[in-house]
């Protein structure tokens, strides 16, 4: 229990902990607002969610696609291709180390941009908002990762 206690007093773990927790709660929201948007056009991508709105051939006309829901669920896909090597990455990187600054700085970026990337993806705003927040989450991990190749991991 006493390796816990000290892995917790570690400001760059926990500062790592306490971003994981926003970037991983903000993952979650992503699956409501697909259900949400789902719900509310009527839209689905199985035949047995249809299933309190019709029967038979009157519940096939709402599997079909909207372009809001796909939307959705694109920016949700793109959070699970960004943010689960952040947090394998990160949490190596956070047990490494680091300069806390710098860490900290690492974290706040990728969390930021993940964030500003979403709203841009639901909004929509125009390029290159997105593919600037997408490339700027992306270069944080790709840093934390050359740091632990470079400094703290054998090759």
């Amino acid at each position: 229990m006493s390796d816990i206690t000290n892995l917790m007093e570690n400001e760059v773990f926990r500062a790592f902990a306490s971003y994981a927790t926003i970037i991983l709660s903000k993952m979650m929201f992503m699956s409501t607002a697909t259900a949400f948007y789902r719900l509310t056009r009527k839209v689905f991508a199985n035949p047995e969610d249809c299933a309190s709105f019709g029967k038979g051939e009157n519940a096939k006309k709402f599997l079909r696609t909207d372009d809001r829901v796909e939307r959705v669920r694109r920016a949700h896909l793109n959070d699970l291709e960004n943010i689960v090597p952040f947090l394998g990455i990160g949490l190596l990187y956070s047990l490494s180390g680091p300069d806390p600054f710098t860490a900290i700085l690492h974290f706040r970026i990728f969390v930021g941009a993940r964030i500003y990337h979403t709203i841009s993806y639901l909004l929509p705003l125009p390029q290159p908002n997105r593919a600037l927040s997408f490339f700027a989450g992306f270069g944080v991990t790709l840093s934390m990762a050359y740091s632990l190749l470079r400094n703290r991991l054998y090759l």
